[in-house]
């Protein structure tokens, strides 16, 4: 009698419990997430994403604050550029940036590399240094105004005491930005030298320890391994120091009003002066655009130069 071998379907095991309950703390984790995001993406949408596409759209009009306006296509662009205070103001703005960019930074991490070593009192020091990034630059401005005062200033007092010819400061269109450049350096180095500070506390001590035992040279470490190190920190301090730069306003508005003789102007004075003193809301759109286009130019050169020690950024 022969056997017959009867073939059963095999049933495939169904998912565990463990998965099942793992992928849903994954989405539990999903919507906790962007319920915690809900508020700065309302906010970014309202106040940012919003006003800056009816910026490029009232670039395009002749609008007003007071009505509407009507497409006058690329004329605000072509009006710009044969604008001279539209070109003086961006050359001033320019002016500014590299000049108080690059200082401001080489500054702030000679100070972060000083306080980062142990000395007698650099809490206090850094403190002191940071006491400017929260003080009110409409206070601020009140103080350098006393300095550069021409008749009874203390920057006229210093010249004085070292045989110098005393200085009109800011009512010289000469020395004006210059002066307000040194201001606006000062006023920005504790928050650079705070994230540096931070940067060069998670550098491994190790790798300085190594670089150390291989012979190099403090200048050597420096360039081999804390600068590259930085990298990363050097690309943030310099986007955001760039669009600081290009909204100076307060401090231009409280010490000399975009004077004397337009010497200090900048792109957003002018933004200002175009869109609530002379009402018109379309040309000064089109300057906010075009300052757009010159941040993200700096931003992108910025990150170029930096490229040479991170192949990340």
């Amino acid at each position: 009698m022969s056997t017959q071998t009867i073939d059963r379907p095999v049933v495939a095991a169904e998912p565990r419990p463990v998965r099942r309950r793992r992928n849903g703390v994954e989405r539990a984790k999903a919507r906790a997430g962007w319920l915690l995001l809900a508020p700065s993406l309302v906010h970014s949408i309202l106040f940012i994403a919003l006003p800056g596409v009816m910026a490029v759209y009232l670039s395009f009009t002749n609008a007003r604050v007071a009505g509407q306006g009507e497409w006058i296509g690329v004329k605000n662009y072509l009006d710009l550029f044969q604008d001279a205070d539209f070109l003086h103001a961006l050359k001033n703005t320019l002016l500014y940036t590299v000049a108080v960019v690059p200082v401001a930074m080489a500054v702030s991490l000679a100070v972060a590399i000083g306080l980062n070593q142990k000395i007698p009192g650099r809490a206090l020091f850094r403190t002191l240094f940071y006491i400017p990034v929260v003080t009110s630059t409409v206070a601020v401005a009140a103080v350098w105004l006393w300095i550069y005062n021409p008749a009874a200033g203390l920057g006229n007092q210093v010249l004085a005491f070292f045989g110098v010819a005393r200085s009109g400061w800011l009512t010289d269109p000469d020395v004006a930005l210059p002066a307000l450049m040194l201001v606006g350096i000062w006023q920005g180095l504790g928050a650079k030298m705070i994230i540096y500070l931070a940067a060069l506390q998670s550098i491994s001590p190790d790798l300085l320890e190594a670089a150390k035992l291989d012979g190099a040279s403090k200048w050597q470490t420096f360039w081999n391994v804390t600068w590259p190190g930085l990298a990363p920190v050097h690309f943030f301090v310099l986007v955001t120091s760039i669009a600081s730069s290009f909204q100076v306003f307060d401090l231009i508005y409280v010490t000399t009003g975009g004077g004397p003789a337009n010497a200090t102007n900048v792109l957003t004075f002018d933004i200002f002066s175009n869109a609530f003193e002379r009402l018109h809301l379309g040309y000064a759109s089109a300057e906010t655009v075009v300052m757009l286009v010159f941040v993200g130019i700096l931003i992108s050169l910025g990150r170029l130069s930096l490229r040479g020690h991170r192949e990340d950024l």
